[in-house]
């Protein structure tokens, strides 16, 4: 009865204001709100209201002459591709009330109003979605047959969060399809706002990302001056330092809400802009809604010189749309060729292309917004409206919408309208779960009819499958589990253009790899040579160099220095060089490894053949010597000089000579391992013959005096066991060699740059200078005694050939031992065998060939008698 008596109360008062209207017209002016001109009801069991933002109207300075209803200039400016997002709202009522399973014995109506862009219109649109009353009364609502169940809105962040900031206050749900405000994320001031979108913190690792895959590293940023684009600067910029990317600069527009005011405005920045003066940023990065959308193209086409904007690729978010206006149709869209773009992941909605074949003015009476669209978007006017104007042509209702150009209209849905879609979606399936919980517990008679409150627990994490086969879901937050899309933009001469979806962001993977981009798909403006274009404060520095940072320039502009020798760097813009593997060498352009060749002494090479060469000559003097020797054994220049020695020393001369071989070729692990042992047993028998030979000689010298206790330790004895003792003692070392510290077969791939040396690695190389400094003791012990018994008077004595042979011999290996140890790889193979050569040579011409002299070609001189004659 109350509520009966207050409803009545109000019609009076509305009945008595409206008869007073003549009498008194102030009053009627305080009482009546400013009447909106578009809107468009439908009736039903509940009702989804919604906010377009479609009209852009001027208003007149704001003062109390007048009421402020009448600052409302009519004629609106249609921005004409929005008005899609008003017939996708219509589509989804339609196939939600045409779906037999979902919301049974239930329809859905709808209540649209529009924005217009405008703060104040936003709160006076949304008052009317709650009260039908052409005379606002806050908190009351006399008229039932209108049951709001929830709000859908707006395309613009800040329209949703007027309207949030009245449909809160009455708990009515607003499912927003284009707020992504990442501030929301706490749900604290706007707890009854879900959003059919992804989190805007996403967008901005997708951006950062985005531009990495492409190597812009110096790009410029371009946003409205509010406190959005402030935010969006503020939380981008951080994250481009720390991947790398410097901003070049940051263009902010003035936020301009009433349109009166823009060209005033852009007048006066326009010389100041960055992006019109800064050529080297080619990529620049814009936070775009399609107000401030709307206010850059403005501003390009105030800007004479286009080609200032055609060499620069365009970034834009996902709240970016291609807006025309009508005083667009002439303006080139060319300049947004091959621009990339973010936008809500979205499918086609097949049924929906048809569905805008059918969409005529005369069926859709109820449609305030239609008139206005159809006649901005063809140009014409309907009869109704004509002014008398000449060259006017008259809107028969026949046109199709699948003739205007893209910028104007899409027959496909845009992510925009996917969203809208999704969003009358959500709040229906979520009405059809409570509906479907109030059944099973037979609640709905007890409750009566359902509140909006009573809609929130089941638009949290509402679930559901919608027509293009998309799963929309919404998580704890109220926010939509999905992704973006990558679009390409391709801008065609006719000012039409067409979207090509080249990638995506799905920030919900588990993978690293959150971004994927199709860069074959991707078409470039045509001043890219097909090609993405470079952005960057200074040229890339090339294989082969390294970035060096400008001392007071950001950390994106760099000096490139060369790589130091033995380093690479084998991409752009790399920070520092690296080492090759140690199996490859830096090219002569120092951008790239080379496998290094192997290197040890082939027997095919020059160098090995010669003294490979050198090696058998010697060996075939040698024993061509030693078989002289047998042949002359009997003579008295052979038995003169202890047969078994010499043959002993001869013997061993041979053997050094052929150990050369064991230095030439590959290298095996077991060469390795006998090569140095053989060599030094082998030239310790050799050094100990010659020092038991020179001991012999000198104490048989010494023995010839009267009475010499020397003459019993002269004899065959005493240099068999002088041979056998030096021998021995380097046997012993080289086995304690061989069990201690073995050598081994060794790949060096340090001591060369291009190569890698195939060595025997002397495992101890204190063992290998051991045997090396006993055949030094024993050479220095042969030549001092041969020295001091050079003046023996004998004809045949050997002291002077063992004396000058061991010089020979000493003068070798000591050069040999600076010489070996400043060469490298293969030639340090070299050197050793040469000095085994010559200094096995040496021993065996100044020794050998004095003798066989006289025994070939001076036999007479080869006598007993001239020997006593001579000893005398």
């Amino acid at each position: 009865m109350i509520f009966l008596f207050l409803c009545l109360l109000m019609l009076w008062l509305v009945f008595l204001t409206q008869s007073e209207c003549k009498m008194h017209p102030i009053l009627c002016n305080t009482i009546d709100a400013l009447q909106i001109p578009h809107e468009y009801y439908q009736p039903s069991d509940f009702v989804i209201g919604g906010i377009s933002s479609q009209f852009v109207s001027f208003f007149k300075v704001l003062s109390f002459q007048e009421h402020p209803r009448s600052m409302f200039i009519d004629d609106p400016i249609v921005v004409i591709k929005n008005y899609q997002q008003v017939l996708a709202f219509l589509y989804a009522v339609k196939e939600v009330n045409e779906n037999p399973g979902l919301l049974a014995n239930i329809t859905v109506g709808f209540h649209i109003y529009d924005s217009y862009f405008n703060d104040r219109l936003t709160f006076q649109t949304t008052m009317n979605l709650l009260y039908r009353l052409k005379t606002t009364v806050p908190n009351y609502k006399c008229d039932s047959g209108k049951n709001l169940i929830a709000i859908t809105g707006a395309l613009h962040s800040e329209t949703s969060l007027h309207m949030a900031t009245i449909s809160s206050i009455y708990k009515i749900p607003q499912v927003s399809y284009y707020l992504f405000d990442p501030l929301l994320t706490t749900k604290i001031q706007f707890p009854f706002i879900y959003r059919v979108v992804p989190n805007e913190k996403h967008q901005y690792k997708g951006i950062v990302e985005l531009l990495k895959h492409f190597q812009w590293r110096w790009v410029g940023i371009i946003t409205l001056d509010d406190d959005k684009g402030e935010s969006f600067v503020r939380t981008l910029v951080p994250m481009l330092s720390q991947n790398g990317i410097c901003s070049a600069f940051t263009d902010r527009m003035p936020s301009i809400t009433n349109f009166l005011e823009i060209h005033d405005s852009y007048m006066k920045i326009e010389k100041r802009l960055n992006f019109f003066r800064i050529n080297e940023a080619k990529a620049l990065v814009v936070y775009a809604e399609t107000h401030s959308a709307l206010s850059l193209k403005f501003l390009l086409t105030q800007n004479n010189d286009i080609a200032d904007t055609l060499d620069r690729i365009w970034v834009m978010t996902a709240q970016w749309d291609f807006p025309a206006l009508q005083f667009h149709k002439d303006w080139s869209t060319m300049v947004f060729q091959g621009m990339l773009s973010f936008a809500v992941h979205s499918r086609d909605v097949l049924e929906f292309q048809h569905f805008l074949t059918t969409i005529k003015p005369n069926l859709l009476k109820k449609d305030n917004f239609i008139n206005d669209f159809w006649e901005q978007a063809f140009n014409c006017l309907f009869s109704n409206y004509y002014t008398g104007e000449q060259h006017t042509e008259f809107c028969t209702g026949r046109e199709k919408l699948q003739n205007l150009p893209g910028p104007f209209f899409e027959m496909k849905m845009t992510a925009q309208s996917y969203s809208v879609y999704n969003a009358v979606c959500a709040v229906a399936h979520a009405l059809d779960a409570m509906q479907s919980l109030n059944s099973q517990h037979r609640m709905m008679t007890a409750l009566g009819t359902p509140q909006p409150w009573q809609l929130y627990p089941f638009l949290r994490r509402i679930s559901f499958n919608n027509s293009a086969g998309d799963l929309v879901s919404l998580d704890e937050r109220g926010e939509l589990e999905g992704g973006f899309d990558i679009i390409n933009w391709i801008t065609f001469s006719n000012k039409s253009f067409t979207r090509v979806k080249v990638g995506k962001l799905n920030p919900h993977v588990l993978s690293t790899i959150q971004l994927y981009i199709n860069d074959g798909s991707i078409l470039w403006h045509s001043n890219f040579n097909k090609t993405p274009p470079f952005s960057a404060c200074n040229d890339h520095c090339h294989p082969g160099s390294v970035r060096r940072k400008k001392d007071g320039e950001p950390f994106c502009c760099y000096d490139c220095v060369s790589c130091p020798k033995g380093k690479i760097s084998n991409q752009n813009d790399m920070d520092d060089c690296i080492q090759c593997p140690d199996d490859q060498y830096a090219n002569s352009n120092q951008d790239g490894c080379l496998p290094k060749s192997l290197n040890f002494l082939l027997y095919d090479e020059s160098l090995s053949l010669g003294l490979a060469f050198m090696a058998v000559l010697l060996s075939a003097i040698t024993a061509l010597v030693l078989g002289i020797f047998i042949k002359y054994q009997h003579t008295p220049i052979v038995k003169a000089n202890n047969r078994d020695l010499t043959y002993t020393l001869l013997i061993s001369l041979l053997l050094c000579f052929l150990c050369t071989f064991l230095f030439i070729g590959q290298p095996h692990t077991i060469i390795c391992l006998f090569r140095q042992t053989t060599f030094g047993i082998i030239f310790s028998l050799a050094i100990s013959s010659v020092l038991a030979k020179t001991i012999t000689v000198v104490l048989a010298f010494m023995a010839k005096k009267p009475g010499s206790k020397i003459r019993r330790w002269v004899g065959k004895r005493l240099g068999t066991f002088i041979v056998l003792f030096c021998s021995a003692f380097q046997l012993v070392l080289c086995i304690v060699w061989l069990c201690t510290a073995p050598p081994f077969l060794d790949l060096n791939m340090q001591s060369l740059t291009e190569e890698i040396v195939v060595e025997c690695n002397e495992g101890s190389d204190f063992m290998f200078y051991c045997v090396l400094g006993y055949l030094g003791f024993l050479s220095l012990i042969s030549f001092i005694v041969a020295f001091f018994g050079r003046m023996l008077p004998d004809t045949f004595n050997e002291t002077k050939f063992i004396t000058f042979s061991m010089l020979v011999f000493c003068s070798v290996w000591v050069t040999f031992v600076p010489t070996y140890l400043s060469t490298k790889g293969k030639y340090m193979v070299v050197v050793e065998i040469f000095s085994i050569l010559t200094s096995s040579a040496g021993l065996l011409g100044c020794i050998f060939f004095p003798k066989c002299y006289i025994i070939v070609l001076k036999p007479e001189l080869n006598s007993k008698e001239l020997i006593i004659r001579s000893n005398k």
